[in-house]
Parts: C-alpha cells; structure tokens; sequence
C-alpha cells in the first residue's frame, strides 16, 4: 500500500491541517464546486476548529460560525 502525498491546507486556524494533495483543490475550483452541504459542512469544521483553539470555552458559538462563514466566503 502506498502512501499518499500530503500537502498542508491554508486556514487561518493555528492549528496546522494536513490534507491529502490528489483531494485538494485550487480556490477558484473550490468555490465552483462547493455545494450547499458542503459549505455548510466546511463553515462548521472551521467553527468546531476556532472552538478547540479557544479550549471550548462556552459563549461563543455563533461568533465561531459567523468567523468561519465569512472565512468561507471570502476564499
């Protein structure tokens, strides 16, 4: 079995991600194709990721999703 490349993603999260390079796609063929549940789906990671960052720290919930909206958005 061989391995797959990887290729880390660019977030503005601290914490690094790690991506496999033959699923990542370039920003303008991501916006393309990026359905409704699948930006649902990427604005709820990035949000559960400012969370973790945070420590879970309660509060905070929809400023977390806002910032990851307009993350999303702005790709």
């Amino acid at each position: 079995m061989e391995l797959a490349k990887t290729t880390p993603m660019i977030t503005k999260n601290p914490i690094p991600v790690i991506g496999i390079e033959s699923k990542v796609k370039s920003s303008n063929e991501s916006r393309q194709t990026l359905n409704v549940g699948d930006k649902r789906d990427l604005i709820a990671v990035r949000a559960y990721c400012k969370a973790e960052a945070r420590g879970f720290e309660p509060g905070h919930e929809m400023e977390d999703w806002l910032a990851a909206e307009a993350e999303v958005a702005g790709q």
